[in-house]
């Protein structure tokens, strides 16, 4: 059994305000920008000094150690407060508390953290903090430390010639980004100071070039294009102005659960990150046995023949053997049917993220006419016939009554709980086995770029799928098709940028979950091996740490192609399967 924290779960109102009279709250507020002028991420086609087209589709970093200086030449420093910025998730505004009032003659920051909190445990930090890596997307789990700052897009000849990614990433402590502003402002009551990163002062005259080794940087030692991006990042920032803005001010409240049942402790495994559970719905030992009995019951589907667990088998991760299943009517999803597990982690729910929550993927499965059609009044009547049910909805919920949102809700506590944690890998992280040599060559490869340069020969699939749970659940684009068939998460957004892209998947227990992708073309492993090493298709979609490598994918060998298959066969949880 590997170790885990445990957390009862309590739901408090929070109120985040000033600590007395006299300080404030100060919200940072971050643009974007190319010469001075605002963009947006994903943005344009832009003009290089280096006169190469290039657009930016993912800008994001963290920061830290803020201090401001007083007047009289004294600092107030700001202890504890981190804060995380994200362009293309429109995430720019870091807000700080207990600034006193006061006339201030500079602002200073980090850009990264420091070495105790980057070398520290990232499971510390509560669900919605800017360091946990649910919320940034910048920890590399297991394997160690925070990426800084994360700066990916697109470039090329000509704007129509976007074919080439690049990828930089900052970090490692060696990397020290300080910002400082020499700049006079007063604060008077709750603020808003106004930042701005520009990025052509950022890029400088790079010149990008694969052969040259400077589309990407890892910040490995002696990595030249990480230091020369380092030192250009302080300079990058500009202070705009410092202004009152009383309507920052806002109360935080959860909203309560809404049983009186008492919560489960919900287990973490040690080092992961601390999920969001949602706090209106916080699984019960009654809910949970309510939505495990849902989940096996056929009365949910329309002709009353097919349950949740058929295209969601617990012997396989809770996925389907089969590239599309099989609705109550014969006709065929849509899609592969996705694993059900470690789904407390997830921000989103379905191929595209449509769905927000696990109870709105459900009753969306439930109630889809090609799966399994059910029309939700006919499923209540149902189920209101029987005593047992009904019993058990009073015993979850406070009383007998049965609705979809109910339904919906038994089901997500069930899911809720389907966490995957025990496998060879998590035996050999906690000191409990030893992987073989093949194994340990695939991990080796699954953890390193490929990146000739500095003469790297990885896999690269960390980018993606690392961390605990070996995905960063991002929608992206990974070359299966020129043009793809189904639009992907471009049906959510409408964003053409969008389009072709869909939810990375949790590398956990993947020998179990074939066949592979959306849409289930791959039947083996082997398969998707060669489709990274040369299938890969070039749309204008394609992920930037795809793109960064030049030609169908990255090149490995067969030996080398059968060890990374080797060390994903040690993220087979068999316990949860056989449970």
């Amino acid at each position: 059994m590997l170790p885990v924290r445990r957390f009862v779960l309590l739901v408090l109102s929070l109120s985040l305000t000033g600590g007395g009279a006299g300080a404030a709250d100060v919200v940072l507020d971050l643009s974007f920008g190319w010469n001075k002028s605002p963009i947006e991420v994903p943005s344009h086609s832009l003009q290089s000094p280096a006169d190469q087209s290039l657009r930016f589709t993912r800008v994001a970093g963290l920061i830290s150690e803020i201090a401001l200086v007083r007047s009289d030449g004294s600092s107030v420093h700001l202890p504890g407060q981190y804060g995380f910025f994200s362009a293309d998730e429109n995430r720019n505004k870091i807000r700080l508390h207990n600034v006193p009032d006061g006339d201030y003659t500079g602002l200073s920051m980090r850009i990264g953290v420091p070495p105790k909190v980057n070398h520290g445990d990232p499971a510390q930090w509560p669900a919605g903090h800017a360091l946990n890596p649910l919320v940034n997307s910048l920890h590399w789990g297991w394997t160690g430390g925070y990426v800084f700052l994360a700066v990916e897009g697109k470039f090329g000849a000509s704007p129509e010639t976007l074919d080439q990614g690049f990828s930089f990433h900052l970090a490692t402590d060696e990397l020290a980004m300080p910002v400082r502003f020499n700049r006079k402002f007063s604060i008077t009551g709750d603020s808003r100071i106004l930042l701005m990163f520009d990025l052509a002062d950022w890029l400088g005259d790079l010149e990008m070039d694969s052969d040259r080794g400077t589309t990407s940087s890892h910040s490995r030692e002696n990595d030249p294009t990480a230091r020369e991006l380092a030192d250009r990042t302080g300079p990058a920032f500009w202070f705009g102005n410092a202004i009152a803005d009383s309507s920052i001010a806002a109360q935080i409240e959860e909203t309560p659960s809404t049983t009186s049942a008492t919560a489960l402790l919900f287990d973490i495994p040690a080092g992961w990150p601390q999920p969001e559970l949602p706090a209106d719905n916080l699984p019960t030992a009654a809910g949970v046995a309510l939505g495990e009995s849902l989940f096996h019951d056929p009365r949910l589907s329309g002709n009353g023949t097919q349950s949740c667990s058929e295209c969601h088998q617990a012997k396989l991760a809770f996925g389907d053997n089969i590239a599309l299943s099989i609705g109550i009517n014969g006709d065929l999803g849509e899609r592969n049917s996705m694993p059900l597990f470690n789904l407390a982690w997830n921000p989103n729910f379905a191929w595209d993220g449509s769905q927000p929550r696990i109870r709105d993927q459900a009753i969306a499965a439930m109630t889809n006419p090609i799966e399994m059609d059910a029309n939700p009044a006919v499923v209540v009547a149902t189920l209101e016939t029987d005593e047992t049910v009904r019993a058990a909805f009073a015993t979850a919920f406070g009383d007998d009554e049965i609705t979809t949102i109910r339904i919906g809700r038994a089901l997500e506590q069930f899911l809720l709980t389907l966490v995957s944690s025990d496998s060879k890998f998590d035996q050999m992280v906690a000191g409990h086995t030893e992987l073989t040599a093949q194994e340990t060559r695939g991990m080796e490869l699954f953890n390193t770029e490929f990146d000739p340069r500095q003469r790297q020969f990885g896999a690269d699939c960390f980018h993606c799928h690392g961390g605990s749970l070996f995905t960063d659940f991002a929608a992206k684009n990974n070359g299966l098709d020129l043009r793809s068939i189904d639009a992907g998460r471009a049906k959510v957004t409408g964003e053409q940028s969008d389009y072709g892209k869909f939810k990375t998947p949790s590398l956990r227990n993947v020998a179990l979950t074939a066949p592979y992708m959306h849409d289930g073309r791959f039947d083996t492993l082997e398969d998707v091996m060669n489709h990274y090493v040369g299938g890969v298709q070039r749309p204008d979609q394609l992920d930037p740490n795809l793109a960064k490598h030049p030609g169908p994918g990255v090149p490995l060998s067969l030996e080398d192609r059968d060890a990374l298959i080797a060390f994903l066969k040690t993220l087979t949880d068999p316990k949860f399967a056989a449970n």
